[in-house]
């Protein structure tokens, strides 16, 4: 047995003691014993090696024969998934917190056949960037340098969804539940991780937050430091008199509330309390391997500098990374389940055993980075 095999199998084997650990934290939110060791035997079943997590391979991947059992967890059994996500929300900044935080908004797409699941329509999918049938989930991440991990996760319900009474009732939507744009369901996510003292120093998100004033208002009249993308364009007027600092990739960096050549509706809201010293920043960059610009909306400290702002974009990209990852690592977008329930229920297990692999890996690092004893 080589060195990197054996160093892999104590990994695994590290991984597994972790869930275990995570499994006694959440197993409370289970009332049935049988409900609990199936919850057990699911979230290890999500980490690999999986070549893909169907109902069925899942079943026999946690002993049954058949999928009964694995349907009952996602869809029929009692537990609340949303104490679990907050299990995992405390579980994440008790393991990883750091003052230096950023909180980081980010959407997928998954691809359905379908017409009936949960919040599947023809829309845009946020992974491809094309119009096709998906569902869309909204993803609150949270990278620190000790480790990342996700702390919340929103479906997007459609319009069309929303009004249609049929639909709903045969996806088990429930009743409380009404349209809410992506900048609505973010502000929620990020107000229960607020809630939480979540200790982040900025929040960052792609376009479909950067173009919602009313999130951006919110953000500011809490004080909170944001990077947003707003969105890109072939073209660009830049306000006459700006200066432009250039850093590879970045090239344009102005105060919105100072730049002359702005237009009222360019310049950042301007909500009561706002914090003393804080202002806005428009900033345009090139996306990669393309012509086109990047427009990105900025709240800060006077001070700030065109390189910080890039490095806390930076960390969305990081968080992206780690999304498409998950996919494999914990099954996130690998599920047969219809209704409401079912995909909250799935996710929420998905995040959790993603969260006991980056935990261990945070201090596997660590301990590797530590200074040998003297």
């Amino acid at each position: 047995m080589t060195a990197s095999s054996t160093q892999e199998q104590k990994f695994d084997a590290a991984v597994r003691e972790e869930l275990e650990r995570l499994h006694t934290r959440i197993a409370p939110r289970f009332r049935r014993p049988e409900v609990r060791d199936r919850a057990r035997r699911y979230l290890a079943a999500l980490q690999p090696p999986v070549d893909h997590r169907t109902g069925r391979q899942m079943a026999e991947h946690i002993g049954e024969e058949i999928d009964d059992g694995v349907q009952r967890l996602l869809n029929k059994a009692r537990w609340d998934a949303d104490a679990v996500r907050d299990d995992l929300r405390d579980y994440v900044l008790e393991h990883l917190g750091d003052a230096s935080g950023v909180l980081v908004l980010t959407e997928i797409g998954f691809p359905k056949k379908g017409p009936k699941s949960a919040g599947v329509a023809r829309q845009p999918n946020p992974t491809t960037g094309r119009d096709e049938n998906c569902q869309v989930g909204l993803f609150l991440a949270y990278w620190t340098p000790r480790g990342r991990a996700f702390l919340d996760r929103a479906l997007y319900l459609p319009e069309e969804w929303a009004e249609d009474k049929v639909r709903r009732r045969e996806a088990g939507v429930p009743e409380e539940v009404a349209f809410a744009t992506k900048g609505e369901l973010a502000r929620r996510m990020l107000g229960r991780a607020f809630e939480a003292n979540a200790p982040a120093a900025w929040v960052t998100g792609g376009e479909a937050y950067g173009a919602d004033r009313r999130l951006r208002g919110w953000l500011e009249a809490r004080g909170r430091l944001y990077v947003l993308r707003e969105g890109h364009s072939s073209e660009l007027s830049w306000p006459q008199g700006t200066s432009l600092p250039t850093i590879p990739g970045w090239f344009g960096f102005a105060d919105v509330n100072e730049a002359k050549g702005l237009d009222e509706q360019d310049r950042g809201p301007q909500p009561q309390g706002r914090s003393i010293g804080l202002t806005n920043f428009l900033i345009v960059g090139r996306a990669e391997g393309t012509g086109w610009l990047t427009y990105h909306r900025a709240y800060g400290p006077r001070s700030m500098l065109l390189p910080g702002i890039a490095r806390v974009v930076s960390k969305r990209r990081d968080i992206e990374e780690g999304l498409e990852r998950a996919k494999g690592e914990v099954g996130l977008d690998q599920y047969e389940v219809r209704r409401w329930d079912g995909w909250h229920r799935h996710i929420t297990l998905s995040l959790v055993a993603h969260a006991a692999l980056q935990v261990t890996r945070a201090r596997v690092k660590s301990e590797r980075e530590a200074p040998a004893p003297v």
